[in-house]
């Protein structure tokens, strides 16, 4: 297998301070954790979640989950081609097999990675142990290496962990968007006592508390660091980027000249511009908001 040393990660990833009204009014200083920048294909958590696991495949062919749209599937596609490795991406919607590929997917074979379409239901049974193994088979990929949907997973967390270290002591808070969780769960394991972290949920159901602890038991044997979710702005859910959202984005975007990724870091931002008006945080807090992505091309 080819060293990990060849992707170059960039860390630890910055850290910019912001100069924005709507927190300096509130006495609250912003900073941003541009984990954007680690690397230009495997991005922010992607990287961080990815690495551990990679280096665990120990060459193998990676296996894992997803949809249409997932970021997921794009990174590891993408450390595939750069490492040599081969991919293969199973796909939520079999009707999606007739279909053109969207420009997320065609991304993915272009990178090399085989695609193999279920049913939505079968995806849905994906962890179950002979659901599993049949997909296995049917993508003709027994021997490898699994990696979970969205890679939250016991190597991925710990993973995390090193980003709550890098922010040892340089925020009181630390903000970041969550889909699977795993991310806000290493993440809170590496901050210092006196920090906490808050995880912005991006899709609706309210499962992720169960999930969070889930994995820090199995990561860690128990509970690590402090932290709580705000289940407030997922605006509909997974993948929905309502006009209010946009029209957030775009003005963030022209107040610092930044990059904003719609489908978590917009909804984290937003979130935390809501708290800060509502006098969540109290004077004299610094925040960290975690940059996870940045919008594809």
């Amino acid at each position: 297998m080819t060293s990990l040393d060849v992707l170059r990660p960039r860390l630890p990833s910055p850290l910019q301070e912001l100069s924005d009204s709507r927190f300096e009014g509130q006495g609250v200083r912003l900073l941003l954790k541009r984990d954007d920048l680690i690397h230009p294909e495997l991005v922010g958590n992607k990287w961080r979640k990815l690495a551990p696991n990679l280096a665990a495949a120990a060459g193998r062919t990676v296996v894992t989950f997803g949809g249409a749209y997932s970021n997921h599937l794009r990174a590891t596609a993408a450390a595939g081609r750069l490492l040599g490795l081969h991919t293969v991406g199973v796909v939520r919607g079999d009707e999606l097999a007739d279909r053109p590929l969207n420009p997320s997917l065609a991304r993915c074979t272009a990178d090399g990675m085989r695609l193999h379409f279920v049913d939505r239901s079968t995806y849905r049974r994906k962890t179950e142990p002979q659901t599993l193994a049949a997909l296995l088979r049917a993508a003709h990929a027994e021997d490898a290496y699994v990696v979970p949907e969205g890679g939250s997973n016991v190597p991925a967390v710990r993973g995390c962990r090193a980003l709550g270290e890098e922010l040892a002591g340089r925020a009181d808070v630390v903000a970041i968007a969550c889909g699977t969780g795993g991310t806000l769960a290493g993440l809170a394991a590496g901050l210092a006592p006196d920090q906490r972290a808050l995880g912005v949920p991006v899709l609706k159901g309210g499962f992720l508390t169960t999930g969070i602890r889930a994995l820090q038991e199995h990561a860690f044997g128990g509970p690590r660091g402090t932290w709580s979710l705000d289940e407030r702005f997922h605006f509909g859910g997974y993948g929905r980027t309502p006009p209010e959202l946009d029209a957030f984005a775009r003005d963030f975007e022209s107040r610092h000249d930044l990059p904003v990724e719609r489908l978590y870091v917009a909804k984290l931002l937003y979130g935390l511009v809501a708290l800060a008006h509502e006098g969540a945080f109290a004077r004299g807090t610094t925040v960290a908001a975690v940059v996870t992505g940045r919008p594809f091309p």
